[in-house]
């Protein structure tokens, strides 16, 4: 079953913000890198539970894959799979638990 894939406003900050930063130094590498999030985003259409579970929540359907070193965090729904945060993987979530999980 192919699910639909829905961006939170919160995961397409995150990815800018990613990308201002590593643009800096190299604006190939960056358009690399938020090419790679949309990439990994396309396979979870078909695989949605490739990713693992999140350590920090205790919900099977909150789950991660990761990007390079960033943790793609996003949580399934009926038909849907919502993108809710993008955050480098030695970041805790714990700032980011109020986002629309």
């Amino acid at each position: 079953m192919a699910f639909t894939l829905k961006w939170s406003e919160e995961a397409l900050e995150d990815i800018e913000s990613i990308a201002t930063y590593i643009e800096k130094d190299s604006p190939t590498y960056a358009k690399s890198v938020v090419s790679k999030f949309f990439e990994k985003a396309e396979i979870l259409q078909e695989f949605s539970e490739l990713g693992r579970k999140v350590p920090e929540f205790n919900d099977t359907k909150i789950r991660e894959i990761f990007v390079y070193s960033y943790r793609l965090i996003y949580k399934i729904n009926n038909q849907d799979i919502l993108f809710v945060a993008v955050v480098h993987g030695k970041r805790l979530l714990e700032n980011h638990q109020q986002r629309k999980t």
